[in-house]
């Protein structure tokens, strides 16, 4: 388990970016990890006015934010400074609406690895229902 100030020590994010509030579990096969949605978010003073909703380009985010924690968790050099680049998505679906109070679970699995390359399977919960799936693809590079 991680919580947030183990969170920043692995990733770049801070606020208001940061889209991963704590790490359930890590393993080699998978990671878990909340984001609390709160209405005091920035992005809800805009999206959407009368009817926040989370922007789906963020929950995309926050399952790539847990990507990259789960390639550091789970690399040769766990200490060593990479930053993960964020290249594609792929097959990505969104199901139910994501608004203030609700509790967005994430479960990330990698499906394709190649070298410095990881392409992985997040999806994203609230309530035990399914509110967005897609495949993940980042870059892990030196930190400089």
């Amino acid at each position: 388990m991680l919580n947030v100030n183990e969170i920043m020590e692995r990733l770049p994010h801070r606020f208001p970016f940061l889209m991963v509030d704590r790490v359930i579990e890590v393993t080699p096969e998978y990671i878990k990890a909340v984001k609390n949605v709160s209405i005091n978010e920035p992005f809800f003073q805009g999206h959407f006015p009368g009817h926040p909703v989370m922007p789906g380009v963020l929950i995309i985010e926050a399952m790539a934010q847990c990507a990259g924690l789960h390639a550091m968790e789970n690399s040769e050099d766990p200490t060593a400074k990479v930053i993960t680049l964020f290249m594609g998505v792929d097959k990505v679906k969104f199901r139910k609406q994501v608004t203030p109070g609700d509790v967005l679970e994430m479960t990330v699995t990698p499906i394709k690895k190649r070298r410095n390359i990881v392409v992985a399977k997040g999806e994203a919960y609230v309530n035990g229902e399914l509110a967005c799936e897609g495949e993940l693809t980042a870059m892990m590079a030196p930190a400089e």
